[in-house]
């Protein structure tokens, strides 16, 4: 993706498009050998010829990670003309997420995206996929896809091709809320669905508010300029998202009320996502 100079302060150039937010140059100093372990792993269990690119995305290669409270996040493409992701596929994934964990204390977690390059360059994940590794993701190996996507603005249709499937996982994030056994596990969830709202409110007025940000305090004030009687509940979303132990019972509140409000206004707003075919 090309990209100028920033205008407005709003992650967008001169020409009103998207400035890809990350950089390897950005990586705090200890994350560095997080992301040059991640390398090492990948290798140890996946085949040679599997993986095609590999991202960094989320705090680290935006350079706000905090050490022990941060997660790492990477997206891994892999060869098209075959299938997948596979189980094998994801049970290397997973592997690799357990071992960065365990040999990092500097990172709460790592989570591993998987996709094939046919899926991530074709015409349905263009502003959904496409624009996820054109515009939040960081390249650390293999060719940079984003050369081969459009570049892209704050739109309603990007809003809508992102996150205008909320109504569609809603009931699915309850049942899962209903089954969980333990604190631990309420503070995932919780922590994986407020950071979802936080964003999914503001992709809902992005377009209105002309530009982007990734940093979840400032994507709530921007979500309450615009719906003042909701801002109070998206700031203790964009809270919970940073410390969800801290906020034990304000999953199943969100489930009940903010969430399906903000399903039912994307999609007065934005209309519903494209569906997708279900991954084997």
């Amino acid at each position: 993706m090309t990209t100028g100079g920033e205008s407005g302060g709003k992650g967008l150039d001169q020409d009103g498009c998207f400035v890809r937010e990350g950089a390897l140059g950005k990586v705090p100093a200890p994350f560095a050998p997080v992301v040059a372990a991640l390398a090492d792993r990948l290798a140890a269990h996946f085949p040679p010829d599997r993986v095609v690119s590999t991202y960094l995305f989320g705090s680290i290669p935006r350079g706000t990670a905090v050490p022990g409270v941060s997660d790492l996040d990477a997206l891994l493409v892999l060869r098209a003309g075959r299938p997948g992701p596979t189980d094998a596929d994801r049970a290397a994934a997973r592997a690799v997420e357990a071992e960065l964990d365990a040999a990092f204390p500097q990172i709460d977690g790592a989570g591993l995206l998987l996709v094939t390059a046919d899926r991530l360059l074709s015409e349905l994940e263009r502003y959904d996929l496409g624009w996820f590794v054109a515009c939040l993701c960081t390249p650390l190996s293999g060719p940079d896809l984003a050369a081969a996507l459009p570049r892209y603005r704050p739109t309603s249709l990007l809003a809508r091709e992102t996150n205008g499937d909320l109504f569609r996982r809603l009931p699915g994030l309850r049942r899962r809320a209903a089954a969980v056994t333990g604190p631990e596990e309420r503070a995932r969830l919780t922590r994986a669905v407020t950071r979802n709202l936080v964003r999914t409110g503001f992709t809902l007025v992005m377009p209105r508010w002309g530009g982007w940000t990734s940093d979840l305090a400032e994507s709530a004030e921007v979500f309450g300029r615009y719906y003042p009687a909701r801002a109070e509940q998206m700031r203790a979303a964009a809270r919970a998202a940073r410390n969800p132990g801290a906020h034990p019972g304000l999953l199943d509140a969100l489930l009940t009320d903010l969430a399906p409000w903000l399903a039912d206004e994307y999609l007065a707003v934005h209309g519903a996502k494209a569906p997708r075919p279900e991954e084997p």
